[in-house]
């Protein structure tokens, strides 16, 4: 990697170069520094291949940091029956049949490598007397293969990666956010951004590009995404680039956020908790999933239970404050501080309530895109040349309903497999196509921003974006309600003509909070016209008024700009898959 000032860059005719404009030249660009980017750019860095990771938030906080029950393989460590197959089939099934088959079978028969990568790397799982790792339970699982540490695993994995990108001397950058892909010819060729704190422009040159940008989920207003994350980025980059979009209407809601205080609203408590025995009750004292699921109960898959709590709080069984309670104080103490210690302090910093003795109140909280960039099931590239995907911000594993514990390991999978292909197609390059209107606009853009002086807030706008989104394409959607989220997003859209954007001394956190606009409405509006497209209700995706699944649409929608979707077939799920697929039944599953 290289690095010098904007004037060594010749600036396309009509171009305005800014002062402090710094160029950067990489084989290999890893946009984002959660789980997924710094596991890519480990496996670059091991293989010798120059690499550069670039964040907008510090790498130690990234939202993998909040994954907290567990990863799953099928080490066979507790219950010697499992094997990569049922893993496959589980993921399958519970995925309502939208799962890509391929990217299926990839991830569930490398899984135990990417277990063995973090051993290797010093990953700190909970084990066993004899030194086994340790497996539990998630919901929908039909054996243990649930590997943790505690209730904070995506924090120790999180741990465990930066300490190995240190040392191999991962160049990391974490205060940049990407603003443009730079694509010439349906061929990236690098990336436009700006510095957090002091403004500077930034030109990374790349043969090859790897979004890790996250999801979409902070779009909606109750969510257990922080502020400034997950807020589409991904959608708009490689949108704007000429990639596509699949499946964007869905979004698995959890079901246990937090309901207060109102500055944490949506905070995850972990499915850990019901998997070590946690009891959903009512208003009524009533543990409601006997109405839902009376085989799994608590343990059913996230979508039904997040379902049912929405369906017991809509029908007036719900607390005063609009939620369901979590019980888990019939626990020993000693399991939920071994356990559920992050559970526990989080509880007590944020409420002081002690969960050891009493429950806590929780409602269904927008917390992970299963839909994300279209990408090839084989190595995760897109439709535009030298670009892949990866973590939440790709597409093709989860479908309808992602199986907890699977995002983890889909980081660690792809993010080597990934990796190795992007290296090979930086090798492939002879030459690399630059220049073209990528640069200007990227520029323009910014400086038109910058430029905005108007009555509108953006924060407002933000808040105006999930107030729709929460509203009309929540848990339970019909088409009168989206049609008319899509009429308010409109409007939003036009009152973003009269921004205000003001950078002061502390930084340029409020263009940042533009450029999240930007991507929340692009994100919203691939939603919002997906949902309608979808007319059937099928895993986490309820249409009250297509109350049915349809065989019809056992289809990905792929969103390619406003108003443009198609649908893609799937293909054939393999017959030593399918036999191992259990019957998933509906009863209770339909609310209106």
């Amino acid at each position: 990697m290289k690095s010098t000032r904007a004037r060594a860059v010749t600036p396309e005719r009509g171009a305005t170069v800014p002062d402090t404009e710094r160029l950067i030249a990489t084989p290999v660009l890893v946009i984002g520094t959660g789980g997924a980017g710094l596991r890519a750019a480990i496996e670059l860095a091991e293989r010798g291949v120059g690499v550069l990771a670039l964040g907008k938030r510090p790498k130690g906080d990234a939202h993998t940091t909040l994954a907290a029950g567990g990863i799953n393989a099928a080490l066979a460590t507790m219950d010697p029956q499992d094997t990569w197959r049922q893993h496959a089939a589980d993921t399958l099934q519970e995925s309502y049949l939208l799962a890509d088959p391929r990217t299926v079978r990839i991830v569930t028969e490398n899984a135990a490598r990417g277990i063995d990568d973090l051993v290797r790397y010093g990953m700190p799982f909970a084990r066993e007397a004899d030194g086994r790792i340790s497996q539990r339970f998630f919901g929908a699982h039909t054996w243990r293969r649930t590997a943790f540490s505690g209730d904070y695993t995506g924090l120790e994995i999180q741990r465990t990666l930066i300490n190995r990108a240190a040392r191999l001397k991962v160049p990391i950058l974490d205060t940049v956010c990407v603003t443009r892909l730079l694509v010439r010819d349906n061929a990236v060729f690098g990336a436009y951004g700006f510095d957090l704190d002091d403004g500077a422009r930034y030109v990374i040159h790349a043969d090859a590009i790897i979004l890790a940008t996250g999801g979409h989920t902070r779009i909606w207003r109750r969510t257990s995404s922080r502020r400034d994350e997950n807020t589409g980025d991904s959608f708009r980059l490689a949108v704007l680039a000429g990639a596509r979009i699949r499946d964007p209407e869905l979004v698995q809601f959890h079901p246990s956020g937090l309901i207060e205080p109102e500055n944490a609203a949506g905070t995850l408590v972990s499915e850990a908790a019901r998997g070590e025995g946690g009891r959903l009750l009512n208003d009524l004292g009533e543990r409601f999933m006997a109405r839902y699921d009376p085989e799994r109960m608590e343990l059913s898959t996230r979508d039904r239970v997040a379902l049912a709590a929405y369906t017991e709080i809509k029908e007036g069984r719900g607390t005063p404050a609009g939620g369901v309670r979590l019980d888990v104080s019939h626990l020993p103490r000693d399991t939920i501080m071994a356990r559920l210690p992050r559970v526990y302090q989080t509880l007590l910093e944020l409420q002081m309530l002690d969960i050891t003795k009493d429950p806590i109140e929780v409602a269904p909280t927008a917390h992970y895109s299963m839909g994300g960039v279209w990408v090839r099931p084989e190595d995760h590239g897109t439709d535009v040349e030298g670009l892949y995907a990866i973590g939440e911000a790709a597409s093709g594993l989860h479908g309808a309903n992602r199986l907890g514990g699977n995002s983890l390991i889909e980081l660690l999978v792809y993010g080597r497999i990934t990796a190795a292909a992007a290296a090979a197609h930086a090798a492939s390059r002879d030459t690399q196509r630059r220049g073209g209107t990528a640069l200007t606009e990227a520029r323009r853009e910014v400086d038109d921003l910058l430029a905005c002086d108007g009555p509108e807030n953006v924060r407002a706008l933000q808040r105006a974006v999930r107030d729709v989104m929460t509203e009309h394409c929540g848990v339970v959607r019909d088409e009168a309600g989206l049609r008319q989220g899509l009429v308010e997003l409109a409007a939003i859209e036009a009152r973003m003509g009269d921004l205000g954007v003001h950078p002061d001394l502390a930084g340029y956190q409020d263009l940042a909070h533009a450029f999240d606009l930007k991507s929340t409405v692009l994100a919203a509006r691939a939603t919002l016209e997906a949902a309608l497209e979808r007319r059937e209700t099928r895993g986490c995706h309820n249409r009250s008024d297509h109350p049915e699944t349809d065989s019809s649409l056992r289809v990905n929608l792929v969103w390619s700009g406003p108003g443009r979707i198609e649908r893609e077939p799937l293909p054939q799920i393999p017959a030593e898959i399918a036999e191992l697929m259990r019957e998933v039944s509906a009863t209770g599953k339909l609310v209106e």
